[in-house]
């Protein structure tokens, strides 16, 4: 079987030498993009020079209003399928492949085994087996990569977008992230769907690509058995918290809410003792619930 034309499709604002350091490993993977598509969200601190001095064939997308990750994922991913994509390769600004088989692996692995989806282990940047974002299997948190030795595939499991490999009539099933959530929650979004629609999915875990680490956002409650997501923002902790509330009325998450109510309670009474954040959560849960998809100050 044939790969296919792969066009890569990468969201950047305002990181110059992240995106720099990310178009490096991509032109630098065995098997390389035929094509890749950069959606600039912050064109006051224009990328078009980074992007052109990459050696890659490239389409730069410069955004008069800042879409967000939501929003600049939906143009990057539609107008890579207006090219002929067969495949969709997601990246962030600020992550990069961790070596330069990664995306000759990821087409391989989908093709074996038959995958409309396919991601990468996301790493810490700063600790290459240290996971960036922690898992949870069972009732046990994983944290690092060789809890996984032995294991080919993570089915119906992925990170997404950082390195993810959408087959494009995937897309066709699923659809492009929801502009309305800006960031954060998108890509659980679109996890959602990918399971109401019974698709194919997994990460490969010989696939590794390296990102910031965010584990510092999950605060342990109820001795490590649970934790509760608060970023260290106002404007963060504002899309997590009402895109959140959104996701948790959506079928297949709804099971979820009596749980965030417990450990978000737990969070803010009992750890925090802090009425005021339970009260602002309580808030922009109700604003998701309700679709008040409103900008911060709005």
């Amino acid at each position: 079987m044939t790969d296919g034309r792969v066009v890569a499709v990468i969201v950047t604002r305002h990181r110059q030498e992240q995106l720099r350091q990310s178009l490096a490993a991509i032109a630098g993977q065995s098997r390389r993009p035929d094509h890749v598509v950069v959606v600039d969200n912050g064109v006051d601190q224009p990328a078009e020079t980074v992007v052109l001095a990459s050696g890659l064939p490239v389409t730069y997308l410069p955004s008069e209003r800042n879409l967000g990750g939501a929003g600049g994922f939906a143009l990057g991913m539609l107008h890579a399928l207006a090219l002929g994509a067969d495949w969709v390769w997601c990246a962030d600004d600020d992550g990069r492949p961790a070596d330069g088989t990664v995306l000759a692996t990821l087409l391989d692995t989908a093709q074996r085994h038959g995958l409309a989806e396919v991601s990468p282990m996301v790493t810490d940047l700063a600790d290459p087996d240290r996971l960036a974002f922690p898992l949870r299997r069972g009732l046990r948190w994983r944290r690092r990569r060789s809890d996984f030795a032995g294991v080919e595939v993570l089915r119906n499991y992925a990170s997404l977008f950082n390195g993810a490999l959408f087959r494009a009539d995937a897309l066709d099933v699923v659809g492009v992230p929801d502009y309305r959530l800006f960031f954060r929650g998108d890509e659980t979004e679109v996890h959602r769907r990918m399971l109401r629609a019974g698709l194919p999915f997994g990460t490969c875990v010989a696939a590794a690509y390296q990102h910031p680490e965010g584990t510092s956002e999950f605060q342990p409650i109820l001795g490590g058995r649970l934790s509760a997501q608060y970023p260290g923002n106002e404007v963060k902790r504002y899309f997590t918290y009402r895109n959140r509330g959104y996701l948790m009325a959506q079928p297949g998450m709804r099971w979820l809410l009596p749980l965030e109510f417990v450990r978000f309670g737990w969070f803010f009474l009992v750890s925090r003792r802090d009425r005021a954040g339970w009260r602002e959560w309580l808030r922009l849960t109700r604003a998701g619930r309700r679709e008040r998809f409103t900008r911060p100050g709005a």
